[in-house]
């Protein structure tokens, strides 16, 4: 089993940058929801380069930018 990473990038006008890798499918959105609910609304959601390639072999990644309320 691959490890699950989540790496979040805090930038100083607030936004936050989350990126998940090693998390098959979709399931990088179900694993992240909670957190991106506590950090604020979700702006923007770009799948990486990863996901893309990842739809073919069932693993996906992607990028999420937060700001808070």
């Amino acid at each position: 089993m691959a490890q699950e990473t989540i790496r979040f990038r805090i930038r100083p006008d607030g936004r936050v940058e989350e990126q998940v890798e090693g998390v098959q499918g979709m399931a990088c959105e179900r694993l992240t929801e909670r957190i991106e609910a506590r950090l604020g609304s979700v702006q923007q959601r770009q799948p990486t380069a990863e996901a893309f390639a990842a739809q073919q072999l069932q693993d996906a990644s992607s990028s999420v930018h937060v700001t808070a309320p």
